[in-house]
């Protein structure tokens, strides 16, 4: 590749970049707020008021247990949403085309869309860590196990929008896959409870959802205690990138959506 080609191609990437966070900071009515403002609902409600109920959890105060679960639910669910809205907002304004037949291959169109959903993902979820470390103390025992669980579990629910966005005919199409599969996998992935406090049936049950890799490891990285195997949990994430990213540029090679 010469240097113009790849300068060319870096600049694209970059504009897509620039375009998604300036979308996220123009509407941060939308963005930026709501999930904060329903983390900080989740704590009062879950973390003051249930906690003093429930006691500790894993050798943990409640609240310190279920706050890394909230800052990976908010993660999960605004990686995925910043993408889905996005590209199904360029299919819909009829401007994708310009996109797709820009010198810029295929793959890297993508990432610039992951790019944007890690950033918001990221972003609110740092957010949501500094209403939490109001809540309560969090203890950070292992920083590499956190970036990386948060990293990979952002690009994996950024293709997963990606992909939801493709098949999506209208605006409630968006909607439906949040809110009969996503939320409920989020909710039963152990963010408000450790899966070891199931009956047997309900725990095997639990380690067919992948969240719960995702929130255990990500946990693990603040309390240094996790439900699961870590080294399963991060081949499972590691696994599930390279499927995802494998099977949404294969269906925008196709024309999957767009060309329908």
């Amino acid at each position: 590749m010469s240097a113009s080609r790849a300068r060319a191609e870096w600049v694209g990437f970059a504009t897509i970049v620039i375009r998604e966070f300036n979308r996220i900071i123009r509407i941060w009515g939308q963005t930026v707020v709501p999930p904060a403002v329903t983390a900080t609902l989740y704590f009062v409600i879950f973390g003051s008021l249930i906690g003093r109920r429930v006691g500790s959890v894993g050798g943990y105060d409640y609240m310190q247990f279920i706050a890394p679960g909230l800052i990976m639910m908010t993660v999960i669910t605004n990686s995925y949403g910043n993408v889905v809205s996005s590209f199904f907002g360029a299919k819909f304004g009829k401007h994708l085309e310009e996109l797709l037949v820009s010198p810029l291959p295929n793959w890297l169109i993508l990432c610039g869309y992951i790019a944007g959903g890690i950033l918001r993902g990221v972003l609110v979820g740092a957010l949501v860590t500094v209403v939490a470390s109001i809540f309560t103390r969090l203890p950070v025992q292992h920083p590499l196990a956190i970036v990386s669980a948060v990293l990979m579990t952002s690009v994996v629910f950024s293709l997963g929008g990606f992909v939801n966005a493709l098949f999506a005919k209208n605006f409630d199409h968006i909607s439906w896959f949040p809110t009969f599969v996503l939320t409920p996998l989020t909710y039963l992935g152990g963010v408000f409870y450790s899966v070891s406090m199931l009956p047997h049936w309900a725990l095997v049950a639990s380690h067919a959802n992948p969240i719960l890799y995702m929130v255990s490891a990500f946990r693990f990285g603040f309390l240094g205690t996790s439900d699961v195997n870590l080294g399963l949990a991060y081949g499972i994430m590691a696994g599930a990138v390279v499927v995802m990213f494998t099977l949404a540029l294969s269906l925008l090679n196709r024309g999957a959506g767009i060309r329908d």
